[in-house]
């Protein structure tokens, strides 16, 4: 039987030892994503512009921005464009807050919206792996290929 609460929400808290200009720019810049999520990033970076990324060769993102406060908050609307996929492009909610900690920035990812725990329990683990990335990619490192991301052209589209 379905529970009466009918979405859930994931929330992840990292240090990035970067500036909270620096970190915004990971999250709107196509290029910039693209070196801790995603093979390939169609990004407008204004409400109701274009969000979308695919993640690994398989999976693609999509939804658009809601929302913009640079450098502290960014909103996008987030679901799979797969047609079996319980999330729907732009059927849940991605808000990102950016607040200066020092001489890094504490991310507090917040989304909302999932249709259940159990699908919010996985987008909690993909998070996981994309903010340390981010963390990563923000400070002038390599997070290196992505474990999850099939290998290019290995998907028959290059």
């Amino acid at each position: 039987m379905a529970s009466a609460e009918t979405s859930a929400a994931v929330e992840i808290e990292t240090r990035i030892a970067a500036s909270a200009e620096t970190v915004f720019e990971f999250l709107v810049d196509p290029d910039k994503m693209i070196q801790w999520m995603g093979r390939t990033a169609e990004l407008d970076a204004r409400p109701g512009g274009t969000f979308r990324c695919d993640i690994n060769g398989r999976d693609i993102a999509g939804g658009e921005y809601v929302e913009l406060d640079p450098p502290r908050r960014a909103v996008f609307s987030w679901g799979w464009e797969a047609e079996d996929s319980p999330i729907a492009p732009g059927s849940s909610t991605v808000e990102i807050l950016l607040e200066p900690d020092g001489d890094g920035t504490r991310l507090r990812l917040i989304h909302r919206d999932l249709p259940s725990a159990e699908i919010g329990e996985r987008h909690r683990h993909g998070w996981t792996h994309y903010t340390e990335r981010l963390a990563t990619a923000a400070t002038g490192g390599d997070p290196g290929a992505d474990p999850w991301a099939t290998p290019e052209g290995a998907d028959g589209d290059g």
